[in-house]
């Protein structure tokens, strides 16, 4: 074998390797995203769950407010037994930073009872939340629908006795920048605690 030979053999080599290595690198980086997008859209799904099952029980307050506080784009207050004890707690569910978070606020005992301003503790229920202003994660809808297409969803801030059900809707996405359509995650919640 003759030195150009090998010389030729050792570039034919290298172009293999270099090729192999970028495939190896580019299927670990594609592997890695979808087991990451994978995880973050299974943990909303799960938040998005247990919350429409709390806002389904939600309730009249122990102070006697309406079981809605305030219904927003990105923001809802509820009345819930959230811990299964005898008081209704006031639940509020938020998106920021990306985040969707659960902030639940126990009643003070007193004449008349009261709830505080701020919330007593705040957990996250999800994460890689890609809502935007054009695509809110309340929606909220009246007796009428779906009849009636035209008026539903209600604009926000709601009117909040018009409201008798919520429809919760995520987008997940681990990096909007970069990474291909968000996956949705919807879920509607019936007020059962409203008489018409």
């Amino acid at each position: 074998m003759s030195l150009v030979e090998m010389l030729v053999a050792i570039a034919i080599l290298s172009i293999c390797m270099i090729g192999v290595n970028i495939l190896f690198l580019r299927s670990w980086n594609a592997n890695k995203f979808i087991l990451e997008m994978g995880n973050a859209s299974f943990v909303a799904s799960r938040g998005t769950n247990i919350l429409v099952s709390e806002i389904r029980k939600a309730r009249q307050a122990d102070n006697g407010d309406y079981l809605i506080e305030s219904g927003d784009d990105f923001d809802l207050k509820v009345y819930v037994n959230a811990d299964a004890d005898t008081d209704t707690e006031r639940v509020h569910y938020y998106l920021a930073s990306g985040n969707l978070y659960k902030g639940v606020t126990n009643p003070v005992a007193g004449l008349p009872i009261s709830y505080p301003a701020s919330d007593d503790s705040t957990t996250m229920i999800a994460t890689a939340i890609a809502n935007t202003a054009s695509d809110p994660v309340f929606y909220y809808y009246n007796d009428a629908y779906p009849v009636d297409i035209v008026n539903n969803p209600l604009a926000t801030p709601v009117v909040l006795s018009a409201v008798r059900m919520i429809k919760v809707h995520l987008m997940v996405n681990i990096d909007p920048n970069n990474a291909p359509n968000s996956i949705n995650i919807e879920a509607f919640a019936q007020l059962r605690n409203i008489n018409n």
